[in-house]
């Protein structure tokens, strides 16, 4: 059976296919891709598919959807982006995470953009995001956005345009690294034909910005921690996994406890110094001196530290602003006013319903937009007019009146498709792109892929995982030809900017993707013996809060320790229950 047998039953509506153009051909961009598949017929690409998907639910590669763990579905036709559309991308991309940058910055100093009008000072007055005991504080390498997702969709003309920026903790990239490793051990043949450009630097590169990020520790190597809700939350595959492949300790609240102002870990051999915490869990629970006073979940002391500058959490609290969908629509603004640059990769056109004509248009369009609520996320309360009922519009239409600071709206964006398989075979389903960026102080490298997630229901729109959907591998085609972007300024000047097409040269050593990816999920440290050394506690110096030297792993059970909670039965109960809530 022949490539294009493969592909015979597949129907393409329109110009939004990626892999055929709308008179049947191939995209030139896709023609090795097709080519390679026509030595595979469907019964073998069908085969390989499910080995494929077994081999994820092996591994424990499972994503939360409706309460029930499931295998995280893959699909085994990836998207292909060539180098110069790359190229493009990746530069947007890290200019949007510098104006971001700035803007949380500036929101959390000086507000300068307040004061000169770029954005409006109830932007800020409204938001739920803002951190007030965060005020003033300037991390030590001043990055705030370690790690960003910045989820992409095609238009009616074939370009990318950003739909909406993720800054706190965006998800996802564990996926890019698994797909990668699972196609080209399930695909091996299709990676022949032309050079794909890596995505295992990941771990080594996310490392490497974490302990730029660190205070200064005397010329110590700085001690990075994943933390994570625990086992039960939804991401917790993809928590382990960045754990074990930056080689650093998974850990839990429980795990970790303040003394002077300093962030210790608890191990067997004592106490530890906690220099950089990569947080994966919400503001809401990190720290209950500071924000929900029950929360579990969270290190008492942690915000005193960071304002001490003895510990510094990636990414920092109080980026939730940056996440608000009311922002996404300042930040082409933002791009001009901090980087004086017009926005390589524009917005999707968005409506502002605050604004009184803005909102009669959109109440007047309700069946034709779609609404989304400013602080959602996951797909979660949008509503897509023309597929909403009569019902469901009149009440969004009283929730828009109440609160329109709460919504904003965009016109429907046609997704571009993909030949996905499904029972039938290959059949056109929509996408989107998530690229992820690292910033290290020094550079914002993005990652040449990203996660393209597919809406695996015929017709669907909303491509989240949370809400059923799947993912592609993505490959981002090598050149040895550099591209020339071309950044404009608002004065009508142009900067030429030469991205490369090739990998850059990455210490080898710091490439810790390797076999990790498919090992064992590690144990939070608090499931090792977690013994607390209460003598070294008491030795703690006040002024500096440094530990007195391990006695060797000498210990006594935390529940001897008046100083640590006991982790009781009802403990256990509430943090499950906001484990849940997240």
């Amino acid at each position: 059976m022949s490539g294009s047998s493969l592909f015979q039953e597949y129907g393409v509506a329109g110009a939004g296919d990626e892999m055929f153009a709308p008179d049947g051909r191939v995209r030139p961009t896709y023609g090795f891709l097709h080519e390679a598949l026509a030595g595979l017929g469907l019964e073998e690409f069908r085969s390989r598919s499910e080995t494929l998907a077994s081999s994820y639910l092996d591994q424990g590669v499972t994503f939360d959807y409706a309460g029930e763990e499931r295998p995280f579905p893959v699909d085994a036709i990836p998207r292909v982006i060539a180098a110069e559309e790359w190229a493009l991308v990746s530069i947007g991309i890290a200019q949007r995470v510098r104006a971001l940058e700035a803007f949380l910055d500036d929101v959390y100093t000086e507000r300068r953009a307040v004061a000169d009008g770029v954005v409006p000072e109830s932007l800020l007055d409204s938001s739920t995001y803002i951190v007030d005991a965060v005020q003033g504080y300037r991390p030590p390498n001043g990055v705030r956005i370690h790690i960003s997702g910045i989820d992409l969709v095609r238009d009616g003309s074939g370009g990318f345009r950003v739909l909406e920026d993720n800054v706190r903790t965006p998800s996802g990239v564990s996926y890019v690294l698994s797909n990668r490793r699972a196609m080209t051990q399930g695909f091996p043949e299709l990676f022949s034909h032309r050079p794909v450009r890596r995505v295992s630097e990941y771990p080594g590169r996310l490392l490497s910005a974490l302990q730029a990020a660190a205070p200064d520790t005397a010329g110590e190597e700085p001690t990075v921690v994943v933390l994570t809700p625990g086992r039960y939350n939804s991401a917790y595959f993809e928590h382990s996994l960045l754990a074990r492949t930056m080689g650093v300790d998974l850990v839990e609240a429980s795990d970790l406890l303040e003394r002077g102002d300093r962030i210790y870990m608890r191990t067997t051999a004592g106490l530890r110094r906690v220099d950089v915490i990569y947080k994966r869990t919400d503001d809401d629970f990190i720290d209950p001196e500071v924000f929900r006073p029950d929360s579990m979940l969270g290190v008492p002391g942690l915000v005193r530290s960071i304002l001490a500058g003895n510990v510094v959490v990636a990414n920092a609290i109080g980026n939730g602003l940056g996440d608000d969908k009311l922002t996404y629509t300042y930040v082409p603004d933002m791009i001009r006013y901090y980087l004086g640059e017009e926005p390589v990769l524009p917005n999707v056109d968005t409506w502002r319903l605050e604004e009184p004509d803005s909102r009669a248009e959109v109440l007047d369009r309700l069946d034709e937009l779609v609404v989304k609520p400013v602080d959602g996320s996951g797909g979660k309360g949008i509503v897509i007019g023309p597929a909403a009922t009569a019902e469901e519009l009149s009440d969004l239409r009283s929730r828009l009146e109440q609160d329109p600071r709460g919504w904003i709206a965009q016109p429907v964006v046609q997704l571009s498709t993909i030949p996905t398989l499904v029972e039938e075979g290959p059949d056109l389903r929509h996408v989107d792109l998530r690229p992820f960026a690292l910033n290290s102080g020094d550079d914002v490298w993005v990652l040449p892929g990203g996660l393209t997630r597919v809406a695996l229901p015929k017709g669907e729109m909303i491509v989240n995982s949370s809400r059923g959907g799947g993912s592609k591998d993505t490959w981002v085609l090598a050149s040895e030809t550099p591209t020339q972007v071309q950044v404009a300024t608002p004065e009508g000047e142009v900067r030429v900017v030469e991205q490369t097409g090739v990998d850059e040269p990455f210490d080898e050593d710091e490439d810790m993707l390797g076999e990790d990816i498919a090992g064992n999920e590690p144990e939070p440290v608090s499931a090792a013996i977690p013994i607390l050394d209460v003598d070294e506690l008491e030795a703690l110096d006040p002024d500096d809060g440094n530990p007195a030297p391990s006695d060797g792993g000498g210990g006594t059970d935390d529940t001897e320790d008046p100083t640590i909670d006991k982790q009781d039965d009802q403990d256990d109960h509430d943090r499950e229950e906001q484990r849940d809530a997240q």
